[in-house]
């Protein structure tokens, strides 16, 4: 079973709470919206906590060291693909123009021979809780849910 972990960041502004999703990179979300943002994350092994590995990725996508401050456990969801993912969220203030993102390669076009590379994340940007619904991964709208609850 695949496990994944990551940092959501909220912020509160005068329009309420906000948090930092990040748009997935790569051919197959380029011309999506909904179902194509996600907070920051990624797998991990066995041997390596899932706190460690959710500042880890937060570094290698977004390509700078993940925020100090309070972490709030906002527990695990499953999603469709069956990967289980872990999230913590923490309150800090970020500007998405500040990201450097790491990359994969893949073959592209399919069984062309050609290898290319992307970015994990293609872009960042805050999101209402409303909006930010709309547009995660659906299994993690939980995530937005939980925080939500804590926060009020």
């Amino acid at each position: 079973m695949k496990r994944s972990a990551g940092l959501l960041l909220f912020h509160h502004t005068a329009d309420g709470l906000q948090v930092l999703l990040g748009h997935m990179g790569g051919p197959f979300f380029a011309r999506r919206d909904a179902g194509a943002w996600t907070l920051p994350k990624g797998e991990y092994e066995p041997d390596e906590s899932a706190w460690a590995a959710a500042h880890r990725e937060f570094e290698e996508e977004l390509g700078l060291p993940a925020p100090d401050g309070e972490a709030i456990d906002l527990g695990e969801v499953r999603q469709t693909g069956g990967k289980i993912v872990t999230a913590w969220a923490i309150e800090a203030d970020f500007d998405p123009a500040t990201i450097v993102p790491g990359t994969f390669r893949m073959e592209w076009p399919p069984r062309s021979g050609r290898l290319q590379e992307f970015p994990e994340l293609d872009r960042v940007a805050w999101f209402g809780l409303d909006r930010g619904r709309e547009v995660i991964v659906k299994a993690q709208a939980a995530f937005l849910d939980r925080l939500a609850e804590h926060s009020t």
